[in-house]
C-alpha cells in the first residue's frame, strides 16, 4: 500500500511473538480492537527502539490486523492448505470483522494510532469451490488472516463489504496518511 501512494520507506521485520501476545491479551479478557492496537505498538516500539536504526524524528508505522468472529473468537493466519480451508468454511455465509490498527512511534514511544474496522459477509460456498480456492491461491494467502486477498480472487468469496478496502488490506492508511500530512513528512 505504500508502495502504491510513492512513500519512501524502509520496511523491518519486528520479528515480535504475535501468537504469544494474542493469547496473553485474550486471557487478559482484551477486545479484539485492543489486541490489533497492541500487536501494531509492539511491531512499533521494537524497531524504533533500535538505536542503531532509528534517530530522532524517525518515524515507525506498526501495523496488524484481526479477524473475529461473530461469535467473537478470533482466526489467526493458517499454518496449512486443510486449515486455510477450515477457516474459509468456518467464514462460509457469515458475517466477519476485520480490525486493522495502526501505530506510529517515535525515540521508543507511541505517539499517534487509529484502529479501523471492516465487516465482511462472505456468500454460502461449496467444499469444492473452497478447496479449488485455497489450492488456486494458497501462495497469496498463506500469510493473510482469513485466506483472502479482496484484491485478487478473494473478492469472489463475498457477498457484501462494509468499510475501507485499506483497512481490509491490513492498514487504515487514509488515516495514516492524514497524519504525515499533519507532521509534514508529506507535503
Amino acid at each position: 500500500m505504500l508502495d502504491n501512494i510513492g512513500l519512501h520507506y524502509t520496511a523491518m521485520a519486528a520479528n515480535i511473538d504475535e501468537q504469544a501476545i494474542i493469547e496473553s491479551l485474550k486471557n487478559q479478557k482484551e477486545s479484539a480492537r485492543n489486541i490489533a492496537d497492541k500487536l501494531a505498538e509492539a511491531k512499533a516500539l521494537k524497531i524504533s527502539r533500535k538505536q542503531d536504526y532509528c534517530s530522532a524524528g524517525t518515524l515507525v508505522l506498526g501495523s496488524d490486523q484481526i479477524l473475529q468472529l461473530e461469535d467473537g473468537s478470533y482466526l489467526s493466519k493458517p499454518r496449512d492448505k486443510e486449515e486455510a480451508a477450515r477457516h474459509i468454511s468456518i467464514l462460509s455465509g457469515k458475517t466477519h470483522r476485520l480490525i486493522s490498527a495502526a501505530v506510529m512511534a517515535e525515540e521508543g514511544r507511541p505517539i499517534w494510532r487509529n484502529i479501523d474496522i471492516a465487516k465482511m459477509t462472505m456468500r454460502p460456498l461449496s467444499p469444492n469451490f473452497i478447496e479449488k480456492y485455497v489450492d488456486d491461491n494458497w501462495h497469496e494467502i498463506q500469510y493473510c488472516v482469513g485466506c483472502y486477498q479482496i484484491e485478487g480472487p478473494g473478492a469472489l468469496l463475498f457477498a457484501k463489504i462494509e468499510g475501507s478496502q485499506f483497512t481490509i488490506m491490513g492498514m487504515p492508511l487514509l488515516a495514516v496518511i492524514d497524519y504525515l500530512f499533519e507532521r509534514k513528512f508529506i507535503a
